[in-house]
């Protein structure tokens, strides 16, 4: 005689979890920020609002987290290291401009920007979560050519992250101009002979 199997709650959840943040994800992309409520994201899941209470304190926070899934799966955060400074960051920067000219990427992002803006207990989360970690693995790639030669010893890690990354985010955030590999490459190519040893 068998006996029916009792439903894993753990499995449930997980499903119910992720259903939330596909939901927050698609409707950020369909919608935009404001108009996705937590109801909304209740509805699309198919989940109570107290589901979603349960996990997140916020929209925000939801988001955040939708967002975090894009690079889910991925074992902590490595840049690649040829040995050619130049490559690797032209490789690190032409996904990064392909990343943000991809809509199913680029609402969420602006979306969480907003939140970020007037939420600093999100900030907080972001930097600790997310933008930490990424900074850090992008100064062990720069150490790891200030030791080969190919960037200033002296050079201020972070300035060196602000020349490359801050006009791609004031390009992408003013919608000024187009996101190319050309451009990409353009930003490595200043930033590498702003630093050059």
């Amino acid at each position: 005689m068998t006996h029916p199997r009792k439903p894993n709650p753990a499995r449930r959840s997980e499903r119910s979890r992720r259903a939330v943040l596909d939901a927050a994800r698609e409707l950020v992309t369909e919608l935009g920020y404001a108009k996705v409520s937590i109801e909304a994201i209740a509805e699309r899941a198919g989940v109570g609002k107290q589901t979603i209470y349960r996990w997140w304190p916020s929209r925000g926070a939801v988001i955040f987290d939708s967002f975090l899934e894009l690079s889910a799966g991925e074992e902590g955060v490595r840049l690649p290291d040829t040995g050619d400074i130049e490559a690797d960051l032209k490789t690190v920067m032409r996904a990064t401009v392909a990343e943000f000219a991809d809509p199913a990427f680029e609402a969420p992002v602006r979306a969480l920007n907003l939140e970020i803006i007037g939420d600093p207990a999100l900030a907080a989360l972001y930097r600790e979560k997310l933008a930490g970690p990424v900074d850090a693995a992008k100064k062990e790639r720069l150490r790891s050519a200030q030791r080969a030669g190919q960037l200033a010893g002296g050079a201020d890690l972070d300035l060196v992250l602000e020349v490359l990354y801050a006009p791609l985010h004031q390009r992408w955030l003013h919608r000024s101009g187009p996101l190319t590999p050309q451009y990409a490459d353009a930003l490595v190519e200043t930033a590498l002979r702003a630093f050059a040893p």
